[in-house]
Parts: C-alpha cells; sequence; structure tokens
C-alpha cells in the first residue's frame, strides 16, 4: 500500500523539523565547547609551559655564555661565585631543563621534536667544549699566564661565541614557533565561538521562517482544497461541469478529491450527445439539466451552427481549391521560365568568363618574362573589368594593371577592347615607349566605341599603369593614367605619379600621356595596382582599407619573396573584409628585380 501523507502526519513532519533544528544547534553548541575546553587544555598545559621551559632554556644558555666569559678573562679566583654557577649549570640545572622540555614534546610535532633534539645536541656539544678546553684548562693563574693553554682556550672561546649565538637564533626560533602555535590554537577556538554564535543566529532565523513556511503550508493543504472542493459542488449543483479535474493527494481531502472526480465523470457522459453531433448526425437531440446548463445549451447551437457551416464550408473549400491549383499552375510555368532565362544568362556569362581568362596571360609567361614576380587577381562577379597584360619585344618586357570602367559583365567587354587594341599595337607598330603606346591605345578605345555615333561621348574608358622593362639595362620605362607606380628600395616607398586623365573619351583640352624613365636598382620593388584592394570595406568599424594602409602594406612586404607577398596580400584582404561584400575588382602586380 503506498505511503499516505495525511494531515496528521503533515502536522507532525512540521514538529519533527522544529525538533531536528533544536537538535543540530545544541549539538553544535555542545561540540563547540568541547573542542573549545580541549584547545584551552592544549593551551594551559602544553604550549604555554613549552614556552616558559623553553625560555628558561635561553635564560641558561645566557647564564653560561656571561659566567663562560668571565671565565676566560677574569684571571682572579678570589671570587669563585661564578665559576660555581658555571659547573652547576653544565652539570645539573641543564639536564633537568632537558629533562622538563623533553616530558612537554611528547605532543610536539615531529619537525619541532627534531629542532628540539638538534639543540640539546648542540647545547651538549658546547658544554662540552666549555669543560675541556676553557673550564678544564684554566684552573690556575699559572694557566693564565701559560701562552699555549691560553691560546688553545681562546681559541676555544671564540668558536663557541659563534655556536652560541646560532644556537641562540635556533631557540628562538623554536620559541617564536610555540608562540605561534598557541596563538594559532587560539584563534581557531575563537573562530570556534564565532560560528556557533553565527550558525545560531542563523538557525533562529531558519527555525521563524521555517515555522511561518510550515504554519502556512500546512493550512493551505488543507483549506485551500476545501475552498476548491465547495466551488465544483456548487457549480455540478447547477450543471456546470468543472473545466479540469481535482488534484488530489493521499489525504483526507484526497479522498473526497477522487469521489467528487468520478462523479463529474459520470456526468461526461453526457457529451456523447457532442460526439453525435461531431460525427455529423445533426438530428441527434439533447435536454439540458437546467436554464443555467452553460453545456448544455452551448451543444445545441453547436449542432445547428455545425450543419450550417458544414454546407457553406463545402462551397468554399471547392471554390478556392479551384482558384489554388489555378495559381500554382500560373507559379510554376512563371518559375520554369525564370529557370530557362537565369540557366542561360549565367551559361552566358561562364562563358565570357572563358573567353576573359584566354586573353589572360598564363603563370608560364609570367615566370619567363617577368620572374620573381607576382600577380593577385580578384574579380569582383563572374567576369571582371580588371585584366593584366604581358608582352615581350626584343629585350623589353611590356607589363600592365588596368582598370575598365565598371565590373562584372560591362568591365569584362571593356577589358576585351583594350587587350585586342594593345595587342595590335605591339604586334603591328614600331611604338616602344609606353605614353605613345597609351596615346595609341586611346585613339583605338575613342574610335571602337564611337565608330557608329554621331551624339555626344560617353564616359568608357580605363585607368592603367603601362611598364616597359629592360632587365639587361635595368632601366624602366612607364606611363599612367590614374593609377600611379611605386618602388620601394631600401623600406622606402617611391610613389610615381600619373597622368590625371583616362584611356577613352576626356572633357577639356587633349593632352598626351608622360613617358616617364626610371634607372632600377638590384633589389627594387615594383608595384602597379588598381584601386580595388584599397577601397575594399572591412575592419572592426566597416571604412575602407585606405591607400595609407596599403602603401604601409605594401613597404612591409617588399623584402618578401614573390610567393609570400601574394600570400600576405590575400590573408590581410581576407581578414579585412570579414564578412563584407567585395565592392570592386582587386588587382596587385609586385616585380622584383
Amino acid at each position: 500500500m503506498a505511503y499516505r501523507f495525511t494531515i496528521g502526519r503533515r502536522i507532525g513532519f512540521g514538529f519533527a523539523i522544529f525538533i531536528l533544528l533544536t537538535m543540530v544547534a545544541f549539538i553544535s553548541t555542545v561540540l563547540t565547547i568541547r573542542e573549545s575546553k580541549s584547545r584551552t587544555r592544549t593551551v594551559v598545559e602544553q604550549v604555554t609551559p613549552s614556552v616558559i621551559e623553553l625560555r628558561q632554556l635561553n635564560f641558561l644558555l645566557q647564564k653560561s655564555y656571561t659566567n663562560i666569559s668571565k671565565w676566560f678573562y677574569n684571571k682572579s679566583f678570589n671570587d669563585l661565585e661564578f665559576r660555581d654557577e658555571l659547573i652547576k649549570i653544565i652539570d645539573k640545572d641543564y639536564y633537568k631543563q632537558k629533562h622538563r622540555l623533553q616530558e612537554l614534546s611528547v605532543s610536539w610535532t615531529p619537525q619541532e621534536k627534531d629542532q628540539l633534539r638538534q639543540i640539546f645536541s648542540r647545547v651538549e656539544k658546547l658544554f662540552k667544549v666549555y669543560k675541556s678546553e676553557i673550564t678544564d684548562q684554566l684552573t690556575s693563574t699559572e694557566a693564565y699566564e701559560d701562552p699555549n693553554i691560553l691560546m688553545m682556550a681562546r681559541m676555544s672561546y671564540e668558536d663557541s661565541e659563534l655556536n652560541i649565538k646560532a644556537l641562540f637564533k635556533t631557540l628562538n626560533e623554536l620559541i617564536i614557533s610555540k608562540q605561534n602555535n598557541a596563538v594559532s590554537v587560539t584563534n581557531s577556538m575563537f573562530k570556534g565561538f564565532n560560528f556557533l554564535n553565527t550558525f545560531v543566529e542563523i538557525l533562529g532565523i531558519a527555525l521563524v521562517v521555517g515555522g511561518i513556511l510550515i504554519a502556512v503550508f500546512t493550512t493551505r493543504s488543507i483549506t485551500r482544497p476545501v475552498h476548491k472542493l465547495k466551488k465544483v459542488l456548487l457549480s455540478m449543483g447547477l450543471g456546470i461541469l468543472p473545466t479540469e479535474r481535482i488534484t488530489t493527494g493521499e489525504d483526507e481531502i484526497g479522498e473526497m478529491g477522487k469521489a467528487l472526480n468520478e462523479l463529474v465523470q459520470s456526468m461526461r457522459q453526457t457529451t456523447d450527445f457532442a460526439k453525435e453531433t461531431g460525427s455529423g448526425n445533426f438530428d441527434a437531440t439533447y435536454t439540458p439539466l437546467s436554464k443555467d446548463d452553460t453545456l448544455g445549451y452551448a451543444l445545441i447551437k453547436m449542432r445547428d451552427d455545425l450543419a450550417v457551416n458544414e454546407r457553406e464550408l463545402e462551397r468554399k473549400v471547392i471554390e478556392r481549391t479551384e482558384e489554388v491549383v489555378r495559381q500554382k499552375e500560373e507559379i510554376e510555368g512563371k518559375n520554369a521560365e525564370l529557370e530557362i532565362l537565369y540557366k542561360q544568362v549565367t551559361d552566358s556569362i561562364h562563358y565570357a568568363k572563358r573567353i576573359q581568362e584566354a586573353i589572360l596571360p598564363p603563370n608560364k609567361v609570367l615566370e619567363q618574362n617577368l620572374p620573381n614576380s607576382f600577380v593577385l587577381y580578384h574579380p569582383k562577379d563572374i567576369v571582371s573589368g580588371d585584366f593584366y597584360w604581358i608582352e615581350r619585344k626584343e629585350k623589353l618586357v611590356y607589363f600592365a594593371a588596368v582598370d575598365c570602367t565598371g565590373h562584372g559583365v560591362p568591365g569584362a567587354f571593356m577589358s576585351l577592347v583594350g587587350h585586342n587594341i594593345l595587342k595590335d599595337i605591339i604586334n603591328n607598330s614600331n611604338l616602344k615607349k609606353p605614353a605613345e603606346i597609351m596615346d595609341r591605345l586611346r585613339e583605338g578605345v575613342i574610335n571602337t566605341l564611337h565608330a557608329d555615333k554621331s551624339g555626344g561621348e560617353t564616359k568608357d574608358g580605363m585607368d592603367m599603369t603601362l611598364c616597359c622593362l629592360n632587365y639587361d639595362t635595368l632601366e624602366l620605362q612607364f606611363a599612367a593614367a590614374f593609377n600611379p607606380l611605386y618602388i620601394i628600395r631600401n623600406k622606402n616607398l617611391i610613389e610615381h605619379k600619373a597622368n590625371k586623365f583616362p584611356i577613352g573619351a576626356f572633357i577639356g583640352e587633349k593632352q598626351n600621356f608622360t613617358n616617364n624613365t626610371i634607372q632600377l636598382q638590384k633589389g627594387d620593388q615594383i608595384f602597379i595596382f588598381s584601386d580595388g584592394y584599397a577601397d575594399q570595406f572591412g575592419g572592426p568599424k566597416g571604412k575602407k582599407f585606405m591607400v595609407g594602409n596599403f602603401r604601409k602594406l605594401l613597404t612591409e612586404i617588399a623584402l618578401l619573396d614573390a610567393k609570400n607577398q601574394k600570400e600576405v596580400l590575400e590573408t590581410t584582404m581576407a581578414e579585412w573584409r570579414g564578412d563584407q561584400e567585395q565592392v570592386d575588382d582587386v588587382l596587385v602586380i609586385g616585380v622584383k628585380v
């Protein structure tokens, strides 16, 4: 049979808690007092006497030291008192003191016992020296006059001075240790009393709070269930069933609750009417128990409403099903068209990417013409508006970093235009200077973009840096539109400015590009680039990387080899960008001579 937590047992449980807490307080008090008595006895009977006897030993040693000093320096035998006193200390007083300390040291720690044994050993050795080397030798006035005897006594006396000082230090340390032990025991005793005081205070509060809680719990566990039973019975008298079952326990009130739940269950049989109605039998009848029988009238109304609603819902379901099917077919058709269009556009862009990749110099061309160099090339989209170009003509190596208007598909078309015109100039003309080549390139771009137009000019074009390097003479020629050229020499960055007009249509007076000649030195590092790296947003505040940081980064990596330079640039950009979207095509070319 299951355990029943009756009302009587609840009251008994409350009193048991009070008794238990009181017993805990009483036992804690008794244990604390016993512990305090034990510690007091330890201090009074062991620790304090030990300190006194150690101090007495220290006093004997001091007297012996004083008397041995007198013995050594005082040649007169008229005053024999200090001589007799020294002999008494060595032969009698010391051993009495030793015996008392040995009795007290029984309860000492092993370390303290060992320390005391060492002190005894050193004292006895010291007294042995006193007797054999000083007192037994300096026994007459003639002995004091004998240089040999006096010298031997002096050496022993001086040695004993050092030993007695070390002995005093060790003995004082032991005395301090025992004093600290006494303080520790006393503090522990006070802590015990403080704990008992705090514990009794907390226990007193717990008794008050616990008593209140137990009283409230006991009262609520009786009165609240009774009120709930009363309310349910009054409602059922009007035919109103409770919405929740009564929670029952194992006491007497719980038994009444179980009986009431069974009564409610019997009345729920009237819900058979609702089941009939719910199954579609709208002809089922029901007679309410009273005019306040809320459930009865609700069931009748539900039956009538369901009959009307069922017919209305059937009509609406048919109409809406037809509408949903029609809309679904339209959406599926549109989705299929969009998927076809998206695939066609994507396929076209990927094909354009293959075309663009075909015009870019392969790694073999880069390694053959520009050893110890790298190209960092990251398009923003599938295809790019940036491109790089490398070509050899006799002993001259041409290389360029080109940034066309826009990015993605428009920029990619501009890159094809620029690449084809550059290749035609190198292969079909005698132009060698970068400035002349860029002037011709500008004319070609304008003619290509405006060949069939009669209206105004567009802003289509490109920014670029074009270099011509002679590895035999280390002479570098370059021309640039907007994008400068950096040379890093001996950890210093040298910026060579670009012309401030683009390759393409330009409003204002026509100008020619400037051809710049630079005499390089062995170990110089060349960098040309587009503006995509410096314009990238990122970092903790979502700002641009900026030209200043870009210049500083290039200066820091200039001493690395090409492979590591590229890796540092890629890692730095990835960390800077983080989750930000790439804003432009990125192109950086580095060449070390």
